[in-house]
């Protein structure tokens, strides 16, 4: 986490952190009124199975890579304030290799809405939860619905690997990695390399192969990737738990992801900063 000092003196926010902020803090935001330019992030990630050659922290580890490479291009006029990450989400489809660690979906959907709850209590109106793990994609449109049905508030989601990139960094990797390679493959290997290098078992990475790559074709409507989905868990695409090319995996690409990533996050708290809160009908 960073310091006091990340901030820029102009800034409304003493910090980009809300765990750094005092009570005295947020009554002044609310008595200013500045609490409702505020855009909260609750950053969301998992600690489950990456096949035979990363961690169990991957999607923690690019979850606060990312968040790191925004906080340079984060302006004073962004008033983006991030809430502690909640590193255990939802990862049944990894539930049967050993280590991994997952809340149910109700858990995580009433976890996360009373961390929304918080938010709109002190007086933030706009929230975005990012995300670094697919499986928690569909609870968090439930959370996000749920927060503006119930509290009022402007929410969007959104998943570091659903920001765009630009061509030079899509170029990186194939076609076919960009679709299949969804689970400790090329993509995420190269960030661990370039984040957390010591952590990472390169002789045991290989091409790891998607079952998904082999119905696709094989089969024009299930395996298209887009009209029907199946109820999957990892094994279901390959038994290591893990798909992709990870043995082609550097560093080098890794940064350029982490980089354009977080370059993307920032812009997306820019454009969020400046939605109109009227967006949300109350």
């Amino acid at each position: 986490m960073r310091g006091m000092t990340s901030v820029a003196a102009t800034s409304p926010l003493p910090s980009r952190f809300w765990a750094d902020l005092s009570t005295r803090d947020f009554a002044a935001l609310q008595s200013t009124g500045q609490a409702e330019q505020v855009v909260a992030v609750l950053p969301v990630a998992a600690v489950e199975q990456h096949g035979p050659h990363l961690p169990l922290s991957v999607d923690a580890t690019l979850l606060q890579g990312v968040i790191d490479a925004a906080l340079p291009h984060l302006g004073a006029d962004v008033p983006a304030l991030f809430l502690p990450p909640q590193n255990i989400g939802l990862s049944t489809e990894h539930a049967n290799f050993a280590g991994t660690l997952t809340l149910s979906p109700a858990t995580v959907i009433a976890l996360w809405t009373e961390l929304g709850a918080c938010v709109a209590r002190a007086g933030v109106k706009k929230l975005l939860i990012f995300n670094s793990h697919g499986g928690n994609v569909a609870v968090m449109d439930i959370v996000a619905r749920e927060l503006r049905q119930r509290h009022g508030l402007l929410v969007y989601s959104a998943s570091w690997f659903s920001l765009p990139q630009p061509p030079e960094v899509q170029g990186l990797f194939s076609a076919a990695e960009h679709r299949f390679g969804i689970h400790a493959g090329d993509i995420e290997t190269s960030m661990m390399l370039h984040l957390a290098r010591g952590t990472v078992r390169m002789e045991h990475a290989q091409s790891f192969r998607s079952t998904s790559q082999d119905r696709s074709e094989r089969h024009a409507i299930l395996g298209n990737g887009k009209s029907a989905k199946m109820g999957w868990a990892i094994e279901d695409y390959h038994e290591s738990g893990a798909v992709g090319q990870a043995d082609a995996a550097t560093a080098d690409k890794g940064r350029a992801v982490v980089e354009a990533a977080g370059e993307a996050l920032a812009a997306l708290l820019a454009e969020l900063v400046a939605l109109p809160l009227e967006t949300v009908r109350r």
